[in-house]
């Protein structure tokens, strides 16, 4: 069916325009337009309208819309209350929501407001193509474009420009859509986690859940790490607690011991019983040391060794064990007795004979700290000598665990506030 379409058209192109009979009697004024689900740019199937007798809202499918320009025309003069084509869940109004509402923006990673929608006419049906979040937008919205376009053209010689997102990189914060998860994740999964954990604190607190919550377990951890403690904490307490434990089995153990810190101890407590026994008991070797010590500071995932291993069975360990390792710079020589003893870099182990065995390579001049050394002279230590992990051991120089530079970072910033 022609609709006698332009080519282009905006959602406030259609909003409250009057609906006619074609016998030329007012039937109502468009409230709202459906689209389906499913498409990167989903097609419009309908459009809602308020009656002009009793004001009742009704469906009118596009296939019965006669014309759209000059006016729009439905195909009867008595109108019915028609369903749409495809069940609730596969459709969305789109002004109850997605106009005026907060998105994820996921190609420039950041949260928007929609001013406005945009659609392209493709053999003459209708589909969302761009989200218009631009002060252009806002103004034809609400019916000042031109007087904006005059007084901008006159005073500085400027037109305004649209300021368009592809609404294949949009996601909704609002209304069912976040209930397809698959569809979620499919488009904040991509996303760096520094990304999605800016995105999550500057939402508010019911739309911050939501998104949380549609992320799969390895991403919620990733952003999780990333997230202030503050903001951590109320969404760690808002899910269940075996996601919970999921979700903090997959953190780095010096994250997830900082979080688990943050919590009641009750809460704490139940998390631990869900996760995997040693990797729980880890955890809980980690949170009885204070945050401001290099026991605050250091995680258990590094990879340690006995000296007479080779270095091709060491490069092996290291590229079976290298996704659960947030240490991956050194490798640490225990002797027999479990003491520390010496150090071997990635730079060294890459650049020696696959035969010799790490005592060949080891590093014995060590520097470690106790585990009650303060953080501050930890800081001191990465700057005089630029390591990129610091060993921790105990009065008996048994390897407790290793500090990252990403933890030394994490004060620092802390530090600056």
């Amino acid at each position: 069916m022609d609709h006698n379409l332009k080519n282009f058209y905006f959602f406030s192109d259609f909003l409250n325009r009057r609906v006619y009979q074609p016998s030329g009697q007012k039937m109502g004024k468009v409230m709202d337009m459906v689209a389906e689900r499913g498409d990167s740019y989903p097609m419009i199937v309908g459009i809602m309208i308020r009656t002009k007798a009793r004001g009742k809202r009704l469906y009118l499918p596009w296939e019965k819309i006669i014309q759209i320009e000059p006016r729009i025309t439905f195909s009867q003069d008595e109108p019915c209350d028609f369903q749409p084509p495809v069940s609730e869940k596969d459709i969305f109004l789109l002004r109850e929501e997605v106009m005026d509402r907060q998105i994820v923006d996921t190609f420039g990673a950041k949260v928007v407001r929609v001013n406005d929608l945009h659609f392209l006419n493709v053999d003459s049906r209708l589909r969302l193509v761009h989200v218009d979040v631009g002060f252009r937008g806002l103004m034809r919205r609400v019916g000042w474009e031109k007087v904006v376009d005059r007084v901008s053209r006159w005073l500085f010689s400027y037109d305004l420009t649209n300021q368009f997102i592809s609404w294949q990189y949009v996601q909704l914060l609002s209304g069912s859509d976040l209930l397809r998860l698959s569809v979620s994740q499919k488009k904040l999964s991509p996303l760096h986690p520094a990304d999605l954990a800016d995105i999550i604190e500057d939402l508010s607190g019911r739309d911050r859940s939501a998104i949380f919550h549609a992320l799969d377990t390895e991403t919620a951890a990733d952003t999780l790490e990333e997230i202030i403690p503050k903001i951590q904490k109320a969404l760690i307490e808002t899910i269940p607690v075996e996601k919970a434990s999921d979700i903090v089995e997959e953190m780095s153990p010096s994250e997830a011991a900082d979080l688990l810190a943050d919590l009641s101890e009750k809460r704490a407590e139940e998390i631990l019983e869900g996760m995997e026994q040693e990797r729980a008991e880890d955890l809980r070797e980690l949170l009885v040391h204070p945050e401001e010590t290099a026991g605050g500071l250091m995680t258990t995932a590094y990879l340690s060794l006995t000296p007479e291993v080779t270095v091709e069975a060491a490069i092996a360990r290291l590229r079976a064990d290298a996704t659960n390792l947030d240490i991956i710079d050194y490798i640490y020589v225990l002797n027999e007795k479990n003491v520390l003893q010496g150090v071997v870099s990635i730079r060294d182990l890459f650049a020696t004979q696959s035969h010799q065995s790490l005592s060949e390579i080891e590093v014995p001049r060590l520097v470690s700290v106790k585990v009650d050394t303060e953080q501050d002279k930890v800081v001191k230590l990465f700057t005089k000598y630029g390591f990129r992990a610091l060993p921790v051991v105990d009065e008996d120089n048994y390897l407790k665990g290793v500090i990252g530079f990403r933890s030394v970072l994490d004060v620092l910033a802390s530090d600056e506030g």
